[in-house]
């Protein structure tokens, strides 16, 4: 697959689409800036004045369709500007067309097309013109006398495009019976903006057709999700960037911008190796199966376990036993393109398969019962929906051809959902819909409470559980009723009483790649939000979602995710990992760094997990340490090989101080921990101060003028007299072992006065001195941020700042024996157990375990202090 070609159409074709769209809105006299007034000459004929440019003539049916285009931009602006409201309407009459240029091609290209007649190009590859356009009546499409007529006359005027248009518009509509997630009726102004042509070669279907190649389409070779999958994510690749580009304006992220941000199409080996170990093993588990294993590549067969363990086990599996297929509850909360729900249907349809049912049958009962999906972006959504659906006609070939006696299509629809909130939902339209029942008001206000802000909150909502079947027998009882409402109870209503049952159930198997965004980076609402109900998550929006999914998960139910893997450490998630331990890790994929293709450097590292919901006392998971590799290919390479597993029980885990996930240390290390003998008893690390504006306070040492810097000066007293203002301070560096990184000096004049007064126009203090009674003092210093450790000596006479604190005891030769012990393999090893991300606060100094040998101590001592001496010279 040529990910740099679909990467360069999905870019360039939303900015066309978009570029198209504005001009068409501009003749019509709608524009950025505002609207054009019209003016009436004659009946059922309007001018539209624009300026420099001349005028546009309009009459019959666009008259109304520009009313309504105008409307829809009016409504918008009501949340925002008139700007924005443009702008956000424009794009999304892109992402529909995008989204069904898409889908088109993608159902041209395997012949799953009802009307069987190819839309967008032709059977021939050397013919330009779609066999639509050439032939558009053998297409099983019904055409009107007047639409017929219409067809004729554009053919023999030799108006091509227009007459694609008109075909394009039709096949939609058409395929809205069948696919209405994806092709439901749209707003009649977004037809009448659409301007898409075949003709041109700078055209989008043009290229959507020529620039990626066809094989790319094809289910047989391995199409659909991955090029559905990446079309989505790099459509998304400007929107996203713009959002990065203001997180560092310290804008936040808005509601609107959450998808673009937070959209990471997520590698297929790690999909399947979720789904494998999380529904693949509660079916086998419960039903033996070699031969179903023996099909999947990245399943892990369970850690030995002690007899006790396994004795508890045997019962887990017993009621696994009688579970049946159509029993399986599987979810995706963060959906995306549907990557993971695609996957969880082959699974599924082998699970049927080996329980004698038919494909047809399998795929009614996995639409129906097995498959759920939710997400906040309804574009997602739509693809999400149309990826299972594709999925279903590839296991059934009949799947969309089906009709009922009455003529209709017989067509199942999947629980794959945009979340809806309840604060679009009309009033009196719940109130009819309640018609006065107090149960079914209760119902309705419990959920109405609930979902009140849904769509920016998305899948980390909690739920009332209510009696649903009550909500959907009243939908039953109205629905043969005549009723203005009846169109928005089944367009609007339904979907979200299905979208809340969907987040108030719970689930067997629950799969997902969820958003990641810091809260530095949430808005203001979803900050707080996130403060009051996950208040031991509240760092990250995975976090977050890794507790959220535990509460969708059933007693002994399967959790499988891939999130970043700082939960895994940071003492920001150290409750988090306690709620943890209530689970069992039946196996991790340790991924570290680089493992999505389209992010580079070390910022993002993961970890892609599968627990089970539920507690055995001394059960070992099994760990597949990845971190080396540094591409995709090499972590899944080494997977597959069966290389750097490790074999851990998590009850180690808490004799760590702050409880990592140290899966890789061994009994000697965790021996070491449990005497609770560490660097803290001997000597306490901390921070120095913080400046609060460093450009302001700092100077490299070759700066200032020699005689205004207080070399020799040994400690505050002596600093604050003598005429001198610059100090040298240390403040981390590069990576550098026993001595150095002494490039700076800072403004403490007068004992640091300046620094210590520092404040905003509030009268905020915005510096912060801190253990200024080690200051001049001699001790251990480091770098915090750096991806290895490196311990230095520093003699007296130095500040500390935050960023190179300060270790030691009023002790020379203790000073020299904890540096010693610092820059050994063996601290370093123990670092990357307490802290394998990039920081080396103080904190994870204080707990590094330490042990005296008093026999060596001359020695040692001798040691280090030739180390210094060589690292100073």
């Amino acid at each position: 697959m040529n990910k740099t070609a679909i990467k360069n159409f999905a870019i360039w074709a939303r900015r066309k689409l978009i570029g198209d769209i504005t001009y068409k809105a501009g003749l019509y006299g709608v524009t950025e800036q505002g609207v054009a007034q019209a003016e009436q000459p004659a009946q059922g004929i309007q001018i539209i004045p624009l300026g420099r440019a001349g005028q546009t003539q309009i009459e019959g049916s666009d008259i109304a369709l520009r009313a309504a285009f105008v409307a829809a931009i009016a409504q918008k602006a009501r949340e925002t500007d008139y700007k924005t409201a443009f702008q956000t309407v424009v794009e999304q009459i892109a992402y529909t067309w995008f989204n069904r240029l898409i889908a088109i091609r993608f159902m041209e290209v395997n012949g799953y097309l009802p009307s069987g007649v190819r839309v967008l190009s032709s059977e021939n590859p050397a013919k330009l013109e779609p066999d639509f356009v050439t032939t558009p009546f053998d297409a099983e499409l019904s055409f009107t006398d007047k639409e017929r007529e219409r067809v004729l006359k554009l053919k023999d005027a030799n108006r091509l495009d227009e007459l694609f248009r008109m075909l394009f518009i039709k096949q939609c509509n058409a395929l809205g019976e069948v696919l209405p997630g994806l092709f439901e009726k749209v707003e009649d102004y977004t037809e009448l903006l659409l301007t898409l042509s075949f003709t041109d070669k700078d055209g989008v279907v043009y290229h959507l057709t020529h620039d990626i190649a066809q094989d790319d389409f094809d289910v047989t070779k391995g199409g659909q999700v991955e090029i559905i999958g990446w079309m989505y994510q790099y459509y998304n690749t400007e929107p996203k960037d713009e959002v990065f580009a203001l997180l560092k304006k310290n804008v936040k992220i808005t509601k609107e911008r959450i998808p673009a941000a937070t959209q990471l199409f997520t590698p297929d080996w790690i999909v399947r190796y979720m789904v494998e170990n999380s529904l693949g093993r509660l079916w086998v588990e419960g039903r033996p199966n070699d031969e179903l294993k023996s099909g999947w590549k990245y399943y892990l067969e369970e850690a030995g376990q002690e007899p006790a363990v396994q004795a508890r086990l045997k019962e887990i599996r017993a009621q696994y036993g009688k579970m049946q297929p159509e029993d399986i509850r599987c979810i995706d909360p963060c959906m995306g393109s549907g990557h993971i729900l695609v996957c969880l249907f082959d699974v599924l349809m082998q699970i049927y398969e080996t329980r004698g049912y038919t494909r047809r049958d399998a795929v009614r009962r996995i639409i129906g019962n097995n498959l759920y999906g939710l997400d906040i972006d309804n574009r997602a959504a739509q693809l999400a929906y149309f990826s299972v659906m594709m999925k279903a006609r590839q296991y059934d070939s009949r799947f969309l051809s089906r009709k009922l006696d009455n003529g209709k299509p017989d067509i199942h629809k999947p629980n794959v959902y945009a979340i809806r909130q309840s604060n679009d939902l009309d009033k009196d339209m719940v109130n009819y819909f309640t018609g006065g029942d107090k149960k079914l008001k209760g119902y309705m206000d419990a959920l109405i409470h609930d979902m009140q802000d849904a769509r920016e909150y998305g899948s980390i909502i909690t739920v009332s559980q209510v009696d649903f079947d009550a909500l959907y027998n009243r939908f039953d009882a109205l629905w043969d009723e005549m009723s203005l409402y009846k169109t928005m109870l089944m367009d609007e209503l339904l979907p979200f009483v299905r979208v809340a049952e969907a987040l108030a159930q719970k689930y067997d198997v629950v799969v997902t790649n969820p958003p990641y965004m810091g809260s530095s980076g949430m808005g203001d609402d979803l900050s707080k939000f996130v403060k009051n109900h996950y208040p031991d998550s509240k760092s990250d929006l995975f976090a977050v979602f890794i507790e959220r999914c535990g509460e969708m998960t059933k007693k002994n139910g399967y959790q499988a995710m891939i999130t970043q893997h700082a939960w895994m450490f940071l003492s920001s998630f150290e409750k988090l990992r306690g709620k943890l331990m209530a689970r069992d890790t039946v196996n991790m994929a340790h991924l570290g760094a680089r493992a999505f293709e389209e992010i580079g450097g070390e910022v993002v590292q993961t970890a892609s997990f599968v627990m089970r919901n539920g507690r055995e006392k001394g059960y070992k998971g099994t760990y597949c340490r990845l971190i080396e590799p540094a591409s995709q290919q090499g972590k899944e390479d080494m997977f597959l090989a069966g290389d750097n597993r490790y074999v851990a029980c998590q009850d180690n885990f808490a004799k760590i101080p702050g409880g990592p996930v140290a899966y890789w240390a061994n009994k000697a290390i965790i021996s070491a921990f449990e005497k609770k003998i560490s660097i803290h008893s001997i000597a306490r690390p901390r921070l120095g101060f913080a400046t609060g504006d460093n450009d302001r306070f700092m100077r490299f040492w070759f700066e200032p003028s020699h005689e205004r810097i207080g070399y020799g000066f040994c400690d505050r007293n002596a600093a604050q007299t003598g005429g001198r203002k610059w100090f040298p301070t240390n403040k981390g560096g590069s990576y550098r072992k026993w001595y150095g990184n002494f490039d700076l000096v800072v403004n403490w004049e007068n004992d640091g006065y300046e620094i210590r007064n520092f404040r905003d126009d509030t009268g905020y203090l915005r510096s912060r001195p801190q253990n200024l009674d080690e200051c001049f003092c001699d001790g251990v210093t480091w770098t915090v941020i750096c991806n290895h450790s490196s311990f230095r000596y520093s003699p007296k006479g130095m500040l500390y700042n935050n960023k190179g604190p300060i270790l030691g005891k009023r002790d020379d030769e203790i000073n020299y024996l904890v540096l010693g012990y610092l820059n050994t393999c063996v601290a370093e090893y123990i670092l990357q157990i307490l802290s394998p991300t990039l920081g080396f606060e103080a904190g994870y100094i204080s707990n590094l375990p330490y042990v005296s040998q008093q026999t060596l101590k001359n020695y040692e001592v001798l040691l280090v202090k030739e180390c210094i001496s060589l690292s100073r010279s």
